[in-house]
C-alpha cells in the first residue's frame, strides 16, 4: 500500500515563496520516482518537477529556475519549493509516485490529495 499526503499550500502574494511537502508510506520509498503536478481550473494537469531515486531531477520549462524539487529518503519526504511566484502559478498542485520519471500523469499510479496554492498579484 502507498499512500502520499501532501500539504504546505496557502494564499500568498506575488513574488512570494512556499514550501509543499508530500509525506510517502511505502516500501522503498528511495526507489520511487517522485514528481508534482499540477492543475488549474479549466486546464490540463501538468508535470511540474521530479526526481529519479537516483536524486536526478527534471523541471518543466515554465519553471524557469524558481522551483526546487527534493527529497529526503530517511523521512519519506519529498519537497517543492517554490520561489518568486507568479499568479499563473495559482493551481492544485498534487505530489505523485510511480517506477520511473515520466513527463506524463498516467505514469505515475499513487497520488497525493492535493494541496491549493493561491497566488495574488
Amino acid at each position: 500500500q502507498v499512500q502520499l499526503v501532501d500539504t504546505g499550500g496557502g494564499l500568498v502574494q506575488a513574488g512570494g515563496s512556499l514550501r509543499l511537502s508530500c509525506v510517502v508510506t511505502a516500501r522503498a520509498f528511495s526507489n520511487y520516482a517522485m514528481a508534482w503536478f499540477r492543475q488549474a481550473p479549466e486546464k490540463e494537469r501538468e508535470l511540474v518537477a521530479a526526481i529519479m531515486w537516483s536524486a536526478s531531477t527534471y523541471y518543466a520549462d515554465f519553471v524557469q529556475g524558481r522551483f526546487t524539487i527534493s527529497k529526503d529518503n530517511a523521512k519519506n519526504t519529498v519537497y517543492l519549493q517554490m520561489n518568486s511566484l507568479q499568479p499563473e502559478d495559482t493551481a492544485v498542485y498534487y505530489c505523485a509516485a510511480g517506477p520511473t520519471l515520466r513527463t506524463d500523469s498516467s505514469g505515475y499510479p499513487y497520488w497525493g490529495q492535493g494541496t491549493q496554492v493561491t497566488v495574488s498579484s
